[in-house]
């Protein structure tokens, strides 16, 4: 069963389906099929309904943006909401990418899985979600660490160690805890003050 998949098809899985490339789906775009108000992504060549934004998922993006930026300097290219293609059928576009530097600051091409230092999605809505599919997801295409920022529990997961469709570790850092990724020592972000 696709992602998102319901009704019929889910319930006849041996139904032939085509999957859509990134070339197809930004052609939607570039057309009008598609626009900014379509809130979706692109996964394993399906197109994923995304979860609304509410103010506390919005205003958590907004702090961390700020402190990211900060904290990663120079070291890095914090991207928000924006494009990730980790392959010809995958273009998820996750709350924050911490890219490597480029000169062009991707300007020229939509950045890719080995130019990923961190993945973070926001979860309030999207929880289970993200627990699976990102998850499985973002280590399957090696992206070296992936961080769920869960609103309703006031805690966050940090899966490192991509193997598989999964990451070997996997742990959870409360309110009085701090974050600070693996490839960029020195960017520390106070888990109680991104959790407000």
């Amino acid at each position: 069963m696709a992602p998102g998949e319901t009704g019929l098809l889910a319930r006849n899985p041996w139904v032939a389906r085509r999957p859509l490339t990134v070339a197809e789906y930004h052609r939607m775009g570039e057309v009008g099929i598609l626009t900014e108000r379509d809130r979706v992504e692109l996964i394993e060549g399906q197109l994923i309904a995304k979860s609304p934004i509410g103010s506390r998922h919005s205003g958590t993006v907004n702090w961390l943006s700020r402190r990211l930026v900060l904290a990663v300097g120079d070291r890095g290219v914090v991207a928000v909401q924006n494009p990730v293609q980790l392959d010809d059928l995958t273009e998820p576009e996750p709350d924050f990418a911490v890219l490597k530097p480029r000169p062009d600051d991707y300007r020229l091409a939509t950045p890719r899985a080995d130019e990923v230092l961190l993945i973070i999605e926001v979860a309030e809505t999207s929880l289970a979600y993200d627990r699976t599919v990102k998850r499985s997801l973002y280590a399957r295409h090696g992206i070296p660490e992936f961080w769920i920022v869960n609103l309703s529990a006031g805690e966050v997961e940090v899966c490192r160690a991509p193997s598989g469709d999964d990451y070997a570790s996997v742990s959870r850092v409360g309110r009085v805890g701090i974050l600070e990724p693996e490839l960029l020592p020195g960017a520390t972000i106070p888990v109680a003050a991104l959790l407000g």
